[in-house]
């Protein structure tokens, strides 16, 4: 690999005795890592299941690699959602923010949606969690990671940090910032970044992260917590933002990342910084089997800057259950569904509760979607499959991964079986992986295209 000189010269000038061993590390093959989805499975059962070797990535507790040659992407159990193909470093931010059930969370820089999906996971359907990405583009892969990995709780809005700022004030319980940067701990994985870098540099990234940081404190409730992460090694984009973050904020305190599994500390020397840097993380692909990564892990201080939490108004949309829905939940669920709902245009929603106005907000997902009202009928979305239990399902069908079935099913064909008329879960083993209508001795298939199985 053909680094630049110039990147060279400054990792030289930052490692010093550290550098060869640095620069040796991208003659070595990136390591690659999977994140079990435990919104569907349990960590020990999908290790019972799984289709090839893993062992453990040490700084998280649901996340394996696996060898280069396996392809995860082509296996049914992927487009389960069991599992989420994740580079092994990118999976600390989140493994290090201490979420809970229940709790407020901002993913504010989120597509394609890697962290939101560690996140949800950890919410365990319980709470919001608000994903936004000021890319539109970018925006769609994030809302179908969200469909694809059963995430029924997850507010998804194409804004700026700005504008997000106006409508949940002090909202958050904990915001995730794994900002826009210039990329350099990912030249080893993508060759293409290095090209970027050296057309665009680090400046541009330096600005826009203290833009997005100024933001930030207006959302986070008292005693918050807020994961800034980059995945770069520029200290001007990494301790240089923390340190003129908490001395614009001083009621901000760095909370130390422990320094286990090859983590090695911040460098405030670096920035001329306060000794307190030095609990941020710095994850360099000569110490750990993953690429390069800065972490800062920061607490609202209780004692200072503090005032009387928000009330926020209710949400006035929420709307009843629609007659059509409520007759298709009785035809082919188990289930109840207790809202709150939302319509917007023909689609119906199922939202987070304690969700405030968002009126005025570019929101692209409004939490569950269920499907469509159509004129005299309901039509299932495959988001509300992948957000079932088999169990909830009065009719599903249940093949093996490599039944040719299972494949004809992901590839979008309509499959020759008999069964009972009307709508029905499809699943590999016990696992859903979208809608299916029977009509006679015809399955007819519902499987959307995009996310079909490409050979």
């Amino acid at each position: 690999m053909q680094l630049p000189e110039r990147f060279l010269k400054r990792m030289k000038e930052l490692l010093g005795n550290e550098f060869e061993t640095f620069v040796q590390s991208y003659d070595t093959s990136k390591f690659q890592g999977l994140r079990v989805n435990t919104l569907k499975i349990s960590v020990e059962d999908f290790q019972k299941i799984s289709p090839f070797p893993v062992r453990r990535i040490p700084w998280t507790k649901d996340g394996f690699y696996f060898e280069a040659g396996e392809r995860p992407a082509k296996h049914p159990y992927y487009h389960a959602g069991l599992y989420y193909i994740q580079e092994p470093s990118a999976m600390a931010p989140a493994s290090v923010l201490e979420i809970k059930p229940g709790e407020k969370v901002l993913d504010l820089c989120a597509a394609p949606g890697g962290k939101t999906v560690q996140i949800a996971a950890k919410l365990m359907g319980k709470g919001i969690l608000v994903a936004n990405d000021i890319h539109l583009q970018r925006v769609k892969a994030l809302i179908k990671n969200i469909e694809l990995y059963g995430i029924k709780n997850a507010i998804v809005t194409n804004e700026s940090p700005e504008k997000l700022g106006r409508y949940f004030p002090e909202f958050f319980d904990k915001i995730l910032v794994d900002a826009p940067c210039s990329g350099e701990g990912m030249f080893r994985k993508d060759e293409k970044m290095i090209k970027i870098w050296e057309k665009q540099g680090i400046e541009p990234y330096v600005a826009m992260q203290k833009q997005i940081v100024h933001c930030i404190d207006g959302m986070l409730k008292q005693r918050g917590e807020i994961l800034y992460s980059t995945c770069t090694f520029a200290p001007e984009e990494n301790e240089g933002i923390i340190e003129a973050f908490t001395t614009d904020h001083p009621y901000y305190r760095i909370q130390e990342i422990p320094k286990e599994y090859g983590f090695a500390q911040g460098r405030p020397e670096w920035v001329l910084g306060k000794e307190d840097l030095r609990g941020c993380a710095r994850l360099w692909p000569h110490k750990v089997e993953g690429e390069g990564h800065f972490l800062a892990w920061l607490r609202k201080d209780k004692e200072m800057g503090w005032k009387e939490e928000t009330v926020f108004a209710a949400n006035e949309a929420a709307e009843k259950m629609p007659k059509v829905f409520q007759d298709f939940v009785e035809e082919n669920l188990h289930i109840q569904f207790t809202g709150p709902f939302e319509i917007h245009h023909d689609q119906l929603y199922m939202v987070p509760k304690e969700l405030p106005v968002l009126k005025g907000l570019k929101v692209l997902r409004s939490g569950w979607f269920l499907g469509t009202l159509k004129k005299d009928r309901f039509e299932p979305s495959q988001a509300m499959a992948m957000g079932l239990s088999w169990k909830d399902a009065k009719r599903r069908i249940h093949f093996q991964p490599h039944d040719p079935y299972m494949i004809k099913y992901l590839k979008g064909e309509t499959l020759d079986v008999d069964g009972e008329k009307g709508w029905t879960l499809v699943c590999v083993e016990n696992f859903p992986v979208g809608w299916a209508k029977q009509t006679g001795s015809m399955l007819k298939n519902y499987y959307p295209p995009a996310w079909r199985w490409v050979d």
